[in-house]
């Protein structure tokens, strides 16, 4: 199965811009209205729609790109957080805590500039190998 990710902006071109800049992504296709961008595991679509209208037909929620929390981010892995970090923010991104050091590895929350939220990890060893593993329940 492959994933594909959708992210709304409220100005194509200005989303084009940071997330080529931010990231080491270009676009693959321009498709007139949206465009794909490429370079990551999984291509990212960005869909531009207009502030203040429905996000869907089955609730009174509208787009709001000032900040704004959603239980999906991005995580992206970088070999080096720092020089991540310093490239988003030329690129318009904020960094909304200062780097976290965890067992698996570092850790920075940040925010495009559309208000949606998304984090760099620097894995350090193995990773989220690192972490002890639950047994499962299954």
């Amino acid at each position: 199965m492959q994933l594909l990710l959708n992210l709304d902006v409220d100005d194509l071109d200005k989303a084009i811009a940071f997330y080529t800049s931010a990231f080491d992504l270009r676009v693959g296709r321009h498709f007139g209205e949206w465009a794909e961008l490429v370079g990551g595991t999984s291509p990212i679509y960005l869909l531009p729609k207009p502030g203040g209208t429905p996000v869907a037909s089955t609730t009174l929620d509208a787009r709001n790109y000032a900040r704004h929390w959603t239980p999906l981010h991005l995580d992206f892995v970088v070999d080096d957080i720092e020089l991540a970090i310093q490239r988003a923010l030329q690129a318009g991104a904020t960094q909304e805590r200062d780097i976290t050091l965890h067992t698996y590895g570092k850790l920075a929350l940040m925010s495009d500039p559309f208000g949606h939220g998304f984090c760099f990890i620097q894995f350090i060893g193995r990773g989220y190998d690192e972490l002890p593993a639950r047994p499962s329940n299954n």
